[in-house]
């Protein structure tokens, strides 16, 4: 299922927190979107110099290293050619005087004028600080730049929670004792279900992300890691209650 159909996007603007944010929430839409010759600006606000649980075999600098390694492998496989990083420090986005990075998420806005934009909505969908702040800079950017195009949050189907909810739990995903409130299917205002050569494409970008993504195909299989990732889905930031 595919609603709007991708063509109706226009241009998109995608803003996360870490490199593969991006990739694990609308890998297949910008996929989508760039084979079919549409402009896409992916923007990543930190490089993940934190995120591992191995900080002496992966010191920040080395992974910070890595991960701009593996996003520009991911981009490629995904036909993104426009990635920008703001350089902020991972894990700390949330203390961080809002000003300046909404003042550059503007300008990125101004220049690109997009139809649609993609991010975080209000919890993140795992919790972590580093992705509500996101939410945050990028609904105060899109006010200031006069609300460009239509602002759309990343959510969780009340669907998908029920049959992968368990396995999130294995993995680890949450940050926090919250967990997030699935949506029903018919609100969504972006649903791209992806199958065959575009799903391959995008568990390929996944795949190429291998510091981030590796633990979490090893805990749930290589078949179900490309099930859980097989839809793409989002609510309109205006209309969320």
């Amino acid at each position: 299922m595919t609603y709007p159909a991708i063509a109706e996007l226009g241009t998109i603007a995608s803003l996360w927190a870490h490199p593969d944010d991006e990739t694990y929430v609308c890998g297949g839409i910008m996929a989508a979107a760039a084979a079919n010759g549409q402009r896409v600006t992916c923007v990543s606000a930190t490089c993940g110099e934190l995120g591992t649980e191995d900080p002496v075999g992966w010191p920040p600098d080395r992974l910070g290293r890595v991960r701009r390694w593996e996003a520009s492998a991911a981009m490629a496989v995904l036909g993104v050619k426009d990635h920008r990083w703001l350089d902020y420090p991972d894990g700390g986005l949330a203390g961080i005087d809002s000003e300046e990075p909404v003042a550059r998420i503007a300008e990125i806005l101004d220049e690109v004028r997009p139809d649609t934009i993609l991010t975080f909505g209000p919890d993140g969908g795992t919790f972590h600080p580093d992705h509500r702040t996101i939410s945050q800079w990028v609904g105060k950017a899109w006010n200031r730049a006069g609300r460009p195009g239509r602002l759309l949050h990343a959510c969780l189907t009340d669907t998908h929670l029920a049959e992968w909810g368990d396995a999130y739990e294995r993995w680890g995903v949450f940050m926090t004792a919250d967990r997030p409130v699935g949506v029903p299917v018919e609100k969504l205002a972006l649903h791209l279900t992806l199958d065959g050569e575009r799903l391959d494409q995008k568990i390929t970008a996944l795949a190429a992300m291998h510091t981030q993504t590796a633990p979490a195909m090893a805990v749930l299989g290589v078949d179900a890691y490309r099930a859980s990732n097989a839809e793409e889905t989002f609510v309109d930031a205006t209309e969320r209650g």
